[in-house]
């Protein structure tokens, strides 16, 4: 998989921008805040219909517009696709494959494929729980497109039933919320458990990999104990847990099982990462984890760009290391770098200089 042009209008700081592309590394030069990452953004959300830096569309949007449009081309299984995204401010996004307009943009998940690693990796190891619950369901969706209309219901579901819980609604008011709660976060459950299962054995090659001493792992760690890869058994256990609960349920007004609740626990030695790890082992960690969803994909039959964002920077030479040795089984990679001595030397690329609003194969000057 590869993308061989992109076009972006009106998107972050760019009113126009066309670029093509080739197979191997392309690298992305500019000072912070000169736009490099608002390019690997737009990758970033054609593949997952959202940022990884921002919640909300308008802060996507160049100033005094109300709609951004990222369109790419790209190459898969021996055919080309040409994917149009219209991202607006206050309606629904659009979307086109091969200038057909899609019934919901969601029909365009899977079209591009994408693992990124940014300084905001992170977070998966000390920040909390949601941050390795959105890394699950992105790695799920990447893996089944399916899986996003899953996602996307269980948090409406969530979201209802809270607000029901909220004002002390009946009981049968409720039950039919329950009943979707239970039987679509069985499943999201058994997804889940069964990507965590099979990521594992590559976090931990990953990790053994950096010459770090304590081995790795990850399991899945549930409000509800002995959930399974299959969804009918999550919804026997889920729907006796939920029994358990009820009553605190109405007197917290949250609910308090499902996958909303739920972690990505990551194991080092004897030890959890989070609270124990140094500053380098949480980096070993977070490298893990991605270059784990890479290879994991790989194995499965899929070739997923990489996006590398601003990560050299922040690493030493070993990882630094690791993470070039990953682009060299990828067929395609963007790197960006606020300077060039970020870059490993053994790093051979195509280089874009990029500047407020202009990105050039010439370093223009700063004056």
């Amino acid at each position: 998989m590869r993308v061989t042009k992109l076009a972006l209008t009106n998107f972050r700081s760019y009113k126009n921008l066309e670029l093509e592309f080739s197979s191997g590394p392309t690298t992305f030069i500019g000072n912070n805040g000169s736009g490099k990452t608002n390019i690997a953004e737009s990758l970033i959300y054609l593949a997952y219909l959202s940022s990884h830096r921002v919640s909300q569309n308008l802060p996507l949007l160049n100033l005094g517009t109300d709609q951004a449009i990222i369109r790419a081309e790209i190459e898969r299984d021996n055919r080309t696709l040409q994917v149009d995204l219209e991202i607006n401010a206050s309606k629904a996004n659009r979307a086109r494959l091969n200038q057909n307009p899609t019934k919901s943009q969601r029909e365009i998940l899977g079209a591009l494929q994408v693992i990124y690693f940014s300084p905001e990796d992170l977070d998966l190891v000390r920040g909390e729980p949601t941050h390795r619950r959105d890394f699950l369901d992105k790695l799920l969706i990447t893996r089944a497109p399916r899986l996003a209309g899953v996602i996307s219901d269980y948090e409406r579901v969530v979201k209802q039933r809270n607000a029901l819980l909220k004002t002390r609604a009946p009981e049968n008011a409720l039950a039919p919320w329950t009943e979707q709660l239970i039987n679509l976060g069985a499943q999201l459950s058994a997804e889940r458990v069964a990507l965590v299962a099979a990521l594992n054995p590559y976090v931990a090659a990953n990790y053994a990999n950096l010459n770090e001493v304590k081995p790795a792992s990850i399991s899945y760690k549930s409000s509800t104990d002995n959930l399974t890869d299959n969804a009918a058994e999550n919804i026997e256990l889920l729907t006796a847990r939920h029994l358990e609960v009820a009553r605190q349920e109405i007197e917290r007004g949250a609910s308090l099982i499902g996958p909303h609740r739920d972690d990505l626990h990551l194991q080092l030695g004897d030890f959890p990462a989070k609270g124990y790890a140094s500053h380098g082992e949480s980096w070993s960690m977070a490298i893990s984890l991605r270059i784990g969803s890479y290879n994991l994909l790989k194995s499965e039959g899929a070739e997923p760009i990489l996006i590398l964002d601003d990560i050299f920077a922040e690493l030493d030479t070993a990882r630094r290391q690791q993470l070039t040795s990953v682009t060299q089984m990828a067929e395609q990679t963007f790197i960006t770098a606020a300077v060039e001595s970020d870059l490993p030397t053994e790093l051979l690329s195509t280089k874009y200089y990029v500047t407020p609003g202009v990105v050039s194969k010439e370093r223009l000057s700063d004056g």
